[in-house]
Order: structure tokens, then C-alpha cells, then sequence
């Protein structure tokens, strides 16, 4: 399975691929979407639309893990997030993929063991888990860690509704 983290921003939005196979993950590609910050919104959500597509297209992957939005103390800002997000969700899923969602507690906690870990400590356990990622930046590696998480989330619960179980 080929999966794409994605960690949504305005400004910067991260994205990572990695192959999960058997318990076993290996780093693929990373790298940072930028879009102009002089440029009116619409276009800035443009820059980041047809940049994601090109990723998607270049790296093929099965599944997209993005990060669930939170909320800011400024709400322009958080609206601004929502619609990167949008935009997160948006390309993938019409391109047919299986798109995770997970907060961002929950994808630290998974790679890290704390859901409180720093940016510091997600960037060194991408960089132990997966050889030769994380040279791209914190939201390279944050989108990195997204698809982690949805390597072990995604498997676990196929695993367990194929014995039978309920999610």
C-alpha cells in the first residue's frame, strides 16, 4: 500500500509517500507545497490544488492521510487552514484514494508515544523510522508522520473487521 500524508496549510503544505507492506515502512518521496502569499486566495488555493494533483500523479499512492483541523485563537486563521484542508481532502479523494483522517494528538502519539510530543521529537522518529526522509522540513516530516499513522491505523482496522470485529 502507497500512501501520501498531507499537512494542510495556506502557506506551506507538506506531503510525504511511503509503502507500507507487512508492518514494514519505507520512505518514498517528501516535499512542501508552497503558494505566493501576495496572491488572492483563490489563487493561492489554485497553486496548492495543482501542485498536490502533480504529486498525486508522480507518486501513485492508494491512500491519503491528512490531518485534522484544529482550532486557532484567531478565526481567520482557522478558516484560512480549512480551506488548504479543503483542498487536502478534495484532490485526493477525486482521484479515488482512501483518505485517512486523524488529529494530530493521535498521529504524534502514534509515531512518537506522546500525544504532546514537540516538532523536534516528530521530525527525529520520521527520520529513525523511515532512512533518508525528513530532509525536507517540519511539514514535510509532520506529512510524513500523517502517513505513518495511517499505515498502522489503516491496517489495524482492516484486520480486525476481516476477524470479524467492529471498528
Amino acid at each position: 500500500m502507497r500512501i501520501i500524508g498531507i499537512d494542510p496549510g495556506l502557506r506551506r503544505m507538506g506531503w510525504g509517500v511511503l509503502d507500507s507492506r507487512d508492518n514494514r515502512l519505507t520512505f518514498i518521496a517528501e516535499g512542501t507545497l508552497t503558494s505566493n502569499s501576495k496572491a488572492p486566495l483563490c489563487d493561492r488555493l489554485v497553486e496548492l490544488y495543482d501542485g498536490l494533483v502533480d504529486v498525486i500523479e508522480t507518486w501513485a499512492p492508494d491512500h491519503a492521510s491528512v490531518e485534522e483541523t484544529f482550532v486557532n485563537k484567531n478565526p481567520a486563521s482557522t478558516l484560512k487552514l480549512g480551506q488548504a484542508r479543503a483542498v487536502a481532502l478534495l484532490v485526493p479523494a477525486r482521484r479515488g484514494l482512501t483518505v485517512g483522517e486523524y488529529s494530530a494528538n493521535l498521529v504524534k502519539k502514534t509515531v512518537v508515544g506522546a500525544g504532546h510530543a514537540s516538532k523536534d521529537q516528530v521530525l527525529m522518529m520520521v527520520k529513525t523510522l523511515l532512512p533518508g526522509a525528513g530532509n525536507a522540513g517540519p511539514d514535510a516530516a509532520d506529512a510524513l508522520a500523517m502517513a505513518i499513522c495511517h499505515a498502522h491505523h489503516y491496517e489495524t482496522n482492516a484486520r480486525i473487521l476481516a476477524a470479524g470485529g467492529r471498528k
